[in-house]
């Protein structure tokens, strides 16, 4: 079943720090993620200002279950780190014609 994560960071002055420190084990993980086919898109999301920070991350997962990726999330490095104040959770399926841009993707993950 696929989802997309959004996790918003806090938004206190040692945010951006709380995420540096914890960056290369969340990236580690990402990439382990992405070798067994669960992580199939993310990105850094960005403060809308000049400076363009990091303030948070999109991830698009294909768990067998919802309770799986709950799992996963305990020990997320942003979650025991203490980056993402806030995370949003939805299912989703990819729309037609974007199969192509994820390597991953099987026709269960498209919306038919």
């Amino acid at each position: 079943m696929q989802f997309v994560l959004i996790g918003r960071d806090g938004d206190d002055a040692d945010a951006l720090s709380r995420r540096m420190a914890a960056r290369e084990a969340h990236l580690a993980g990402c990439a382990a993620l992405r070798e067994k086919g669960v992580l199939l898109y993310a990105a850094a999301l960005l403060s809308d200002d000049e400076q363009q920070k990091m303030v948070g991350s999109m991830l698009v997962m294909d768990w067998p279950a919802r309770a799986d990726l709950d799992a996963w999330l305990k020990e997320e490095p942003y979650i025991k780190g203490d980056v993402w104040r806030k995370v949003e959770i939805n299912p989703c399926k990819l729309a037609p014609g974007f199969a192509a841009l994820v390597p991953a993707a099987t026709k269960e993950h498209v919306v038919h």
